[in-house]
């Protein structure tokens, strides 16, 4: 029994079923020869093999977000929603400085406290497991 061939020369069928991984390069050239006058993601997807979902895929990431996003294989995320997330960040991190900047101050105040034994030692106990 013949092996069919696929024109990039890989075996067809059951052993075929592994990814094959493309370089930005060769994602480029292709998303290019779609865009060719006279030519189709279709036309291109049958000649090369290719799914023509992923052609499609490939050139909305060229278009979104340029070369980056097929070098990288994920979406680019636009900038609005980066500058979002860097806000909440900054506003997370402003948070967790102040918690952290109340809980130096009742450590401190539980060790004064202890110092001068304002508190019993059940009590001290008590508050230290809190804290």
């Amino acid at each position: 029994m013949m092996e069919k061939k696929t024109h990039e020369g890989a075996p067809e069928g059951p052993e075929s079923k592994r990814r094959r991984r493309y370089s930005a390069e060769e994602k480029l050239r292709l998303v290019a020869e779609c865009e060719a006058p006279g030519s189709s993601v279709s036309l291109v997807a049958r000649k090369y093999g290719v799914n023509a979902s992923l052609l499609f895929r490939w050139r909305q990431l060229k278009e979104s977000g340029g070369v980056s996003g097929l070098q990288a294989g994920e979406a680019v995320v636009p900038e609005s929603e980066v500058q979002a997330l860097k806000a909440q960040v900054r506003e997370l991190q402003r948070l967790l400085g102040k918690k952290t900047q109340e809980a130096e101050i009742l450590r401190d105040a539980m060790e004064l406290v202890r110092e001068k034994k304002l508190l019993s030692p059940a009590a001290l106990s008590k508050l230290g497991g809190i804290l």
